[in-house]
């Protein structure tokens, strides 16, 4: 089979289209054709091993896993002899943040994997480019209490995290200000914003308006610069550590303490996502009722997954990109 595969970390030119063998399922393990799969975020961060301290578990000076890959969509085409829940033929689509190896023909499923079958609302490259988004968006917005007409800011609206959290946030009744760029104003609000700040005439961080919570699914603000934005009570959450990892030491402080001078009453949360099949349940009942449409930004074919992974590591894509192998 055909699989990129990198043997260091670096830029997208590390990555070698290579042939290599076919796996072979063992007895409680599904082997999958891949349909298609998605270059997103973690994916980026994996090949350069940024930040530093995501060595420890992928590999000090070399990649202990050579093939990317954290989703897909496939279809099942061998079963070990303990597998009885999926057959061959079935359609499914899955993720895992620690990497499946899904830039390949073929990916092995072991039973710790979260996957499903794909909902028949969606498409087979749509399947592939929804859950890692719909996922850490969930465990973003869980983190926090929050009531139907509560406002929430949403900055990076329109990438693959923010258009599902715009999504399921609306589908929570919302009132949401969304921050993005020029092009994708329209897209904001079709997916559920009643507000846009488009960040490219004008800076989120210095309005005078506040709100319940401050989500920066973009990762490019800190506390200090949205504390002022933040009702007392309220919160700020970021997919990023932020400077000096200061969003897991504020979500501690304010875990642990009442009052903390600097936050002034407002809280801070980091978002770990344990559970990805929870995730993947919500999704699939979200998409089946037609709450949730995955936005797709680029399809490129399997040979130029390396452009891809340019194009991401850009910052810009709207919603997510997709790899077709077929």
């Amino acid at each position: 089979m055909k699989a990129f595969i990198y043997r260091k970390y670096g830029p997208p030119d590390v990555l070698q289209l290579e042939e290599i063998p076919r796996p072979v399922p063992s007895s409680r393990e599904i082997l999958i054709k891949v349909i298609a799969t998605s270059v997103n975020r973690t994916d980026c961060a994996n090949l350069r091993a940024k930040p530093a301290i995501m060595r420890l578990s992928m590999g000090l000076f070399k990649p202990k896993n050579p093939i990317l890959g954290t989703e897909f969509s496939g279809e099942v085409i061998e079963t070990g002899e303990q597998v009885t829940a999926h057959k061959p033929g079935d359609k499914v689509f899955g993720f895992a943040d620690f990497g499946l190896r899904s830039h390949a023909e073929y990916l092995l499923l072991q039973p710790s994997i979260a996957f499903d079958k794909v909902p028949k609302r969606i498409n087979m490259q749509q399947a592939a480019g929804c859950i890692e988004g719909m996922h850490y968006a969930y465990n973003i917005i869980n983190k926090i209490s929050l009531n139907p007409g509560d406002q929430v800011l949403v900055n990076g609206a329109t990438g693959g995290i923010g258009t599902a959290a715009l999504q399921l946030l609306h589908h929570m009744g919302m009132k949401i200000t969304a921050v993005c760029n020029t092009d994708n104003i329209e897209l904001a609000l079709s997916l559920g914003a009643i507000e846009v700040i488009d960040w490219q005439k004008e800076d989120f961080t210095q309005s005078d308006k506040t709100y319940h919570a401050v989500l920066d699914v973009a990762g490019k603000s800190t506390f200090g610069q949205c504390r002022h934005l933040i009702r007392p009570g309220g919160a700020y959450i970021s997919s990023e550590l932020g400077p000096w990892s200061q969003n897991v030491g504020y979500s501690l402080l304010t875990a642990i303490f009442k009052s903390v001078p600097f936050t002034k009453g407002r809280k801070v949360k980091f978002p770990y996502p344990p559970n990805i099949m929870t995730s993947i349940r919500l999704l699939v009942g979200l998409i089946e009722e037609g709450h949730f449409t995955p936005v797709i930004d680029r399809i490129y074919p399997f040979e130029q997954i390396p452009e891809a992974f340019g194009y991401v590591e850009k910052g810009h894509k709207t919603g997510n990109v997709i790899i077709s192998l077929t």
